[in-house]
């Protein structure tokens, strides 16, 4: 049996900080470094800065890594630069074997606690309400077909444009103004999967354009997406943006209840003034050639 190598992606991540006055000193949490997981290890990572800043590694409650970054002097931008290769297996497809009472049953387990109960940024609302029951989403009776439903339909009902909303903003948003990002996108699916009682997490990380019809891809940006688990393959990653599952196009950072928990950069600054953030994304595949065509668990639909 012939063996499929791994696809290899460089990634760099460039976070710039300009202030109107100097600031005084800052403290940030980042959330840039992937974890290994089933099916993607990590052979690199570094982070720098300018200027040079005290980075003192962790790992969150949900398994995440993080670095708390500290300047205790004065200074009038910052740029944060991460860069890993990251090594992701082609994957087959996946097929859940399971009902819905096995689905909720997860509930009662505390580790799945936090990816079943409303969360800051995905909870059910009015609007929510509204919108699932005028497109008629609602639990069919096998849980894998309805959540691929739910994501094809989030896809077809908004409009994908870059910076109508921000990446902490409500769901209503995206719900008054049917435009939104993979950010509305994935706590929306979140938010009404919940609802069903499906264990359901936000996934951060990278999205490569292989120029695929119909492909949308945050340039520049990282993407996020949304894993549901199901009884037989566990955690699955759905990608309502590109009406997708997540495939070895997708490299994964971290995982949380919603954008909150998963932000790549947050923190305080002592006397900023006004600021500005700026960042750049640059996804390189080392296999360049090997990812043409239709692989994996991708389910395109134009």
């Amino acid at each position: 049996m012939t063996s499929v190598r791994p696809l290899r992606y460089d990634v760099e991540h460039r976070t710039r900080y300009e202030y109107s006055d100097g600031v005084r000193g800052c403290v940030l949490m980042l959330c840039l470094q992937p974890v290994r997981t089933p099916g993607q290890r990590v052979r690199r990572f570094e982070i720098e800065t300018t200027p040079a800043a005290s980075l003192s590694p962790e790992r969150d409650g949900f398994g995440n890594r993080r670095h708390v970054l500290n300047i205790h002097r004065r200074h009038g931008e910052l740029v944060i630069t991460s860069r890993f290769r990251a090594e992701l297996d082609v994957t087959p497809g996946v097929e859940a074997v399971g009902g819905w009472e096995e689905v909720r049953s997860r509930r009662l387990l505390p580790e799945y606690w936090h990816f079943v109960e409303p969360s800051a940024l995905a909870r059910p609302s009015p609007a929510i309400e509204h919108f699932v029951r005028d497109e008629g989403f609602r639990p069919e009776d096998d849980p894998m077909e309805s959540l691929i439903r739910l994501s094809d339909g989030i896809r077809e009902r908004f409009e994908y444009e870059p910076g109508s909303t921000a990446a902490d903003s409500p769901v209503d948003h995206l719900l008054e103004s049917g435009r939104g990002v993979c950010q509305d996108y994935a706590h929306l699916m979140i938010a009404i999967a919940r609802s069903w009682g499906v264990p359901s997490r936000y996934v951060s990380g990278y999205l490569h354009d292989t120029g695929r019809a119909g492909e949308r891809v945050t340039a520049a940006a990282s993407h996020a997406w949304v894993e549901c688990w199901l009884p037989g393959p566990g955690w699955v990653g759905f990608d309502p943006t590109n009406t997708t599952f997540s495939d070895q196009r997708h490299i994964r950072v971290a995982a949380g209840r919603d954008y909150a928990d998963v932000s790549p950069t947050r923190g305080v600054f002592q006397g900023a003034g006004d600021a500005r953030i700026a960042v750049d994304v640059i996804v390189n595949a080392v296999d360049r050639a090997r990812l043409s065509g239709r692989n994996g668990n991708g389910r395109q639909r134009v």
